[in-house]
């Protein structure tokens, strides 16, 4: 996982194609009941048949028992099973073990102590997610349109690649990057024109705004 741009709650064929077609390297596809994004197996595969070999795909799941993750796993036959909820570092590698596919594992921070989180899943998960933490109260893990101060991240070196999320938008991706280091970045609620509504000009401007950021984060570090 190289330079990375997730496009996360894809929900039908025309914004799944345009996130394609604009250059996203993984695609999104959530199981989740409270959430608007959620999508039945059947719709994630005919979707995820449409993203294969042209974007890697991730199926997001919260807490899901091992039943659910074998339906999952079945409709999407997914590069990542992204876990969204409360699952134990334990547990996430139970998950990779058993079902034989990489997992994401999002961890959402606020300060700078929440950073310690994610370091119990270095040596368990084959990738993490950095995001926002959910407001209090709050019904979905993520999604949720809010950011945190992206500076915090910026020593975050897990050895392992990760993403950053959390209210990114075509406007401030660029500066998300510069602040924190990453090298991936992912979004859902920042390309919507209403929850769970994907909207192709703002997946078009978001892509083009990340590869920008890039590209200058290329050149600032290539500089002696």
């Amino acid at each position: 996982m190289g330079q990375t741009i997730k496009i996360c709650g894809l929900s039908t064929a025309p914004t799944l194609e345009a996130a394609l077609r604009a250059g996203a390297d993984m695609v999104g596809f959530v199981f989740f009941a409270k959430s608007p994004r959620h999508v039945s197996f059947e719709t994630a595969r005919e979707l995820a048949n449409r993203a294969r070999m042209r974007a890697e795909i991730v199926a997001l799941s919260v807490d899901a028992d091992d039943a659910t993750l074998a339906q999952i796993v079945k409709a999407t036959e997914p590069d990542y099973l992204q876990l969204h909820g409360a699952e134990s570092p334990e547990r996430v590698q139970e998950i990779q073990r058993k079902f034989g596919v990489s997992a994401i594992k999002a961890v959402g921070v606020a300060v700078k102590e929440d950073f310690s989180k994610a370091d119990a899943y270095k040596g368990k998960s084959d990738a993490l997610l950095i995001d926002a933490k959910p407001p209090q109260g709050a019904v979905l893990p993520g999604g949720n349109g809010i950011a945190f101060d992206w500076r915090l991240a910026y020593d975050f070196h897990p050895r392992k690649p990760w993403l950053l999320s959390g209210g990114l938008d075509a406007d401030n991706v660029a500066q998300a990057i510069a602040l924190s280091g990453v090298r991936g970045v992912d979004v859902s609620s920042g390309v919507e024109s209403a929850p769970g509504v994907k909207d192709i000009e703002r997946i078009n401007a978001f892509i083009e705004a990340a590869r920008q950021g890039f590209e200058i984060e290329n050149s600032r570090r290539s500089v002696p």
